[in-house]
């Protein structure tokens, strides 16, 4: 039997890739994919910078002729699932605790793990869960490592808020804005793409960076 053209597309979606998922899931698709990110440990991987950016630009309707978005439930979608999945990350974390991350395989997973613990202690609560936001991975696992450590609840929603808008309907907007400005954006959207990807990655370096000569200092 031989599936419908729609289900054969969704069923093909490279998760990895920002066009790929918007084509397949739509609106809806982001919001999903961003509670995903920021939410459960699993979603790690999840392009969330680019998705953001690129569904943005798609609004337009310059970026692509078989492709275009409604800003307005775009920016819903974004913001629900990103506030939803972090709030999701840290109730995971006041439950299971560290054992939670302490089970994974994924080394990535557990460097990001100790990134997220850094930032916390370095800067703090407030700017911590704002700056994760911007750094991928660190933004999935800061969440369940908050409640883990015990951030006091309040503290917690009311910054995960400020940051989860700031990023999810800032990043949206600046592709909105991008695409409706520059003519034929379509030309140069993957090199976009991959550009909002390295910058995303800067934060992560200057990090494992500034640790490694701190680690270096000590000895």
């Amino acid at each position: 039997m031989i599936p419908p053209p729609h289900l054969s597309s969704q069923l093909a979606v490279n998760v990895l890739d920002a066009h790929s998922l918007l084509a397949a899931f739509g609106v809806l698709g982001v919001g999903v994919v961003l509670f995903a990110e920021t939410g459960l440990l699993i979603g790690f991987f999840l392009p969330g910078d680019s998705l953001l950016f690129t569904a943005g630009l798609l609004c337009t309707g310059t970026a692509d002729q078989g492709l275009r978005l409604s800003l307005g439930p775009l920016l819903v979608a974004a913001a629900v699932g990103a506030l939803a999945g972090s709030q999701c990350g840290y109730l995971l974390g006041r439950k299971a605790g560290r054992p939670l991350l302490a089970r994974s395989r994924s080394a990535r997973l557990r460097e990001g793990a100790q990134r997220a613990e850094e930032l916390l202690d370095r800067y703090g609560h407030a700017k911590a869960i704002v700056l994760a936001r911007f750094v991928p991975v660190v933004r999935t696992v800061l969440n369940p490592m908050a409640g883990a450590l015990g951030v006091p609840a309040r503290t917690f929603i009311v910054w995960q808020v400020i940051g989860g808008l700031v990023w999810s309907v800032g990043l949206t907007l600046a592709g909105y804005a991008l695409g409706s400005s520059v003519p034929n954006i379509d030309k140069y959207l993957l090199p976009l793409i991959a550009v909002i990807v390295v910058l995303s990655l800067i934060p992560l370096a200057a990090e494992v960076l500034r640790s490694r000569k701190a680690a270096k200092e000590a000895r």
